[in-house]
């Protein structure tokens, strides 16, 4: 498996871009704005992930997916390292992730990798959503940030 930036000339992989957002239209807005990494497994996208500046010295890993044939296999954890890797080598003093309020699984993989819940935006997916997001049997209303020192 490599992992690297998507080529000018290809289409990002909205298809698994979409399993970690299901906002078609906020995933396009933050493409626009950030850097689109792949994980290349045999010419097969497997996985993906977005870095996207947000404050001086802070870079959000603003969607982070792994096909669903490819999950439990340490792929999502490879692209966490290789954001880190990139954030730090572009100069970022903190790396920042958010996930909704009923994301158990997401949230346990994100400490593990070392990110420490540091706020809560409230009702972030009632005002940025259209259609309520159900997961885990909980209804997803808002968004979990989770941060890392990277230096």
């Amino acid at each position: 498996m490599q992992i690297r930036e998507l080529n000018v000339n290809e289409k990002p992989p909205i298809e698994l871009l979409l399993l970690a957002d299901p906002s078609q239209k906020l995933v396009e807005e933050y493409l626009k704005r950030g850097e689109c990494y792949v994980a290349d497994n045999n010419k097969e996208i497997i996985g993906v992930y977005v870095l996207l500046p947000t404050r001086p010295e802070t870079v959000e890993i603003a969607n982070i997916a792994v096909s669903e044939n490819e999950q439990g296999k340490g792929v999502g954890k490879e692209l966490i390292m290789d954001a880190i890797q990139k954030a730090k080598a572009m100069g970022y003093k903190t790396i920042e992730v958010g996930t909704g309020n009923s994301s158990i699984g997401q949230l346990a993989f994100y400490q593990k990798c070392g990110f420490r819940m540091t706020s809560i935006d409230s009702d972030f997916f009632i005002r940025h959503y259209q259609d309520d997001i159900f997961e885990n049997g909980i209804w997803c209303r808002d968004m979990i940030r989770l941060t890392r020192d990277l230096s």
